[in-house]
């Protein structure tokens, strides 16, 4: 890794956790520690490694070295594409959750108020390194949070991940470095493939939001994990596939039993007000439709522009049918 970066002008970001398990192997660079947590991605919080930036001397030749994850990840992307206008950054991936998805893509953001990313950037870093040998130090609900963006990975793109969870579900669980391997580069090499096509997400791109539009909502309403909650909004996207002729039962019911066989088969209930408020602040509406992600079957995703109201409608009827 020390290769990868320049030998003056580079700044670590990292979170208080990792540091104190990984610390001891960073390269010899000042180190800036934020709190772990989706609390840190706030403004004041660029605002206040920008100072200290610059108090480093870190110019528009500087570059940023982020180890962490999703939240690491999205914090050093961003202030990397703002500081300066724009300076160079890379990735040391240490979870799951941003093995397959965060840190790769080249979205950056931050939350406004409980709002997810709504302010943010794209921008690509230099390099990504995953090391799966990192993800044993895991917490378990972080583990199987970042199984639930592979289930995704494997539900619109490519169906080998679905079969590999399927038929490998010890080696999973007991985390096989092997298998973490294999799947991690097949997720990635999908979700760049998706991306390559459409950075900015106009069009192809879409597809990787399936699941995270009530995903989004039920993460901002019961403060629970994003991959816990993007596992909730996958089930309801994929039985309103049912629901709407898209998608048959015995593929439905594999999507829903693959959640429940990695624990991920969870249901969060939200007021009918509550749901209404946050699907319309959902930052992929286009005025009063949603471009929502159906399933025609594994592998096969589709988008549709659909009325907001037609997406909260379903979810009320969801929950008055359970």
């Amino acid at each position: 890794m020390v290769k990868l970066l320049p030998e003056t002008g580079t700044a670590i970001i990292t979170d208080d956790n990792l540091f104190n398990l990984y610390g001891e192997y960073f390269p010899e660079f000042p180190v800036l520690k934020i709190k772990p947590g989706e609390e840190s991605k706030q403004l004041k919080v660029i605002e206040s490694l920008a100072k200290k930036l610059m108090k480093l001397g870190i110019d528009r030749s500087g570059f940023i070295l982020g180890v962490g994850g999703g939240v690491v990840c999205d914090i050093t992307g961003f202030l990397a594409s703002v500081y300066m206008r724009g300076i160079r950054f890379g990735y040391v991936s240490t979870s799951l959750l941003s093995q397959v998805d965060a840190s790769t893509g080249g979205k950056n953001g931050v939350n406004l108020g409980v709002i997810k990313n709504v302010i943010g950037s794209f921008r690509q870093p230099e390099f990504v390194i995953c090391d799966t040998t990192m993800l044993r130090t895991l917490p378990e609900d972080e583990y199987l949070s970042g199984l639930a963006e592979l289930i995704k990975t494997g539900i619109i793109g490519d169906k080998s991940i679905i079969e590999t969870l399927e038929n490998n579900y010890s080696g999973i669980l007991k985390r096989d470095r092997d298998l973490l391997s294999l799947l991690v580069a097949k997720a990635v090499k999908y979700k760049a493939s998706v991306v390559s096509k459409d950075e900015k997400e106009s069009g192809p791109r879409r597809v990787l939001n399936f699941g995270h539009t009530f995903g989004h909502a039920i993460e901002l309403y019961k403060a629970v994990s994003h991959g816990f909650a993007v596992a909730s909004g996958m089930k309801l996207a994929a039985i309103y596939s049912y629901k709407k002729g898209l998608l048959d039962r015995i593929e439905c019911d594999r999507i829903i039993n693959l959640l429940e066989k990695y624990k991920l088969n969870n249901d969060f209930y939200i007021p009918d007000k509550k749901i209404q408020e946050l699907i319309f602040h959902d930052k992929k509406k286009s005025g009063k439709d949603i471009y929502f992600v159906f399933i025609k079957g594994i592998g096969k995703p589709v988008v549709k522009k659909i009325p907001l109201e037609e997406v909260v409608d379903f979810y009320i009827k969801f929950n008055m049918e359970k």
